[in-house]
Parts: C-alpha cells; sequence; structure tokens
C-alpha cells in the first residue's frame, strides 16, 4: 500500500457501478482499496438483489486482487438483521485499520444519506466516487473502456425480460426504453461484470436459463467451461 493514503474497503455488488467505482479509485493517489464488502444470501449462497452465485464473485475478487468480505444474511432479512450484521464487519473495518468504505452510488439521495446515517458512529468516512455523473455519459464511457458486464437481473415491472442475459453494451444501451436509467440506478436492471481495465484477467461465464421470481427476471450466469 502507498504511503500516506487512506485504507478503503469497496461496497462490492458485482455489478458495473461497483467496477467503475473500483477504477476511478485506483487512479486517485490518496486512497488504497484493500478490500471488496458483498453481502450475500445466507441460503442460496448468491449476492442480494444481483442474484449472482458466491463463487463467481469470489471468482472476480481474485481476478481484481483482492480480498472478498462476504456478509451472510438471512432471507428473508430486515432491516434490524441486515444493519446488525453491517454493524459486525464495520467493527472488523475498524480492527484491521480501515478509515474508508467507498460505495458506488450515483444520484439516489436516501440511499447516500443512509450510508452516511450508518457510517457516522463508526469513525469510518464514507467515500462517494462517482456520485453525480451523468449515467449516460458515463454507462457509455464504461462500455467504451473495455468494461464487460452480463445483466443478471431485470425489473419485469420497468424492462422487458429479454433484457436479462444480455450483454451491457452500446446495443443493449441503444435498446433501453425512455424513462430507464442507463445504468439502472432506480434498481431497473443489475449487471455482473467480468472483464475491463480493472481485471487481471477476463472470467469466462455464459448467462443461463431465465427464471422468473417475485417481479424480477434473473439470468443464472455461471462459469463457462474453457477447453
Amino acid at each position: 500500500m502507498r504511503a500516506e493514503t487512506a485504507k478503503t474497503w469497496l461496497s462490492w455488488s458485482s455489478g458495473k457501478d461497483s467496477a467503475w467505482c473500483l477504477h476511478v479509485l485506483r487512479q486517485r493517489i490518496d486512497v488504497t482499496v484493500v478490500g471488496l464488502v458483498t453481502t450475500v444470501n445466507r441460503e442460496a449462497r448468491r449476492v442480494a438483489i444481483h442474484g449472482v452465485r458466491e463463487t463467481l464473485v469470489q471468482a472476480q475478487a481474485d481476478a481484481l486482487g483482492l480480498p472478498l468480505i462476504a456478509v451472510p444474511l438471512p432471507q428473508p432479512c430486515s432491516n434490524q438483521e441486515y444493519e446488525a450484521a453491517m454493524e459486525d464487519v464495520w467493527s472488523r473495518a475498524c480492527e484491521e485499520g480501515v478509515t474508508h468504505i467507498a460505495f458506488g452510488d450515483l444520484f439516489l439521495d436516501d440511499i447516500r444519506r443512509y450510508r452516511e446515517t450508518q457510517l457516522q458512529p463508526t469513525g469510518l468516512t464514507p467515500l462517494f466516487p462517482i456520485w453525480g455523473l451523468d449515467t449516460g455519459g458515463l454507462a457509455r464511457r464504461m462500455v467504451a473502456s473495455g468494461l464487460q458486464a452480463v445483466v443478471t437481473c431485470v425489473d419485469s415491472r420497468r424492462l422487458d425480460a429479454s433484457f436479462a442475459g444480455r450483454s451491457f453494451d452500446h446495443s443493449f444501451l441503444d435498446d433501453l426504453p425512455e424513462g430507464v436509467d442507463p445504468c439502472g440506478e432506480r434498481g431497473e436492471f443489475h449487471t455482473f461484470a467480468f472483464a475491463g481495465p480493472i481485471f487481471e484477467r477476463a472470467l469466462p461465464i455464459i448467462a443461463g436459463e431465465r427464471v422468473e421470481r417475485d417481479g424480477f427476471v434473473f439470468a443464472d450466469v455461471r462459469p463457462r467451461e474453457v477447453s
């Protein structure tokens, strides 16, 4: 770790926004990311909301050269249970000398305020490196940079089920209906990043069958065998 830099954990969803946040942080001289924090459904062993297998997120962390701090949560999970689990994580961060927690949030004020409120008693400083960026331009820059991601989940009330399993690329962005945020910041869709400038190697993956559950359509992303 570089001297005089903020030892930072990054809240890691496994998606493109988290990946881009790491890309931005790695270009800063005042911050060093030393871990990725991910919440995982304890029973299904998948990332909450995104539906990505924990084994794939571990493969991501390995390809990024960073340790993964997996936080198991029950399903269903009450807000009280979630906050108790995260308090334990923040305590561990402080014990390990971490001073900052970074988030890939873009523009939802209530989410930012919640994170700031939760961290305030811990002494940890929240960072929002990509906050306020224009999401249309940002989405195009992600694709142009070589960041590759697959759409793992769509909210079928906002986006057609056929978008699940598609690549996050210019064609995908061109096809998005009016009113859908290009980065899916309002939960319209979620992604899994598997290649790009921050990865030491691309992850061979394939988007399998689609499954509909509770108004969401998930594409079962799994490792692809390499001959």
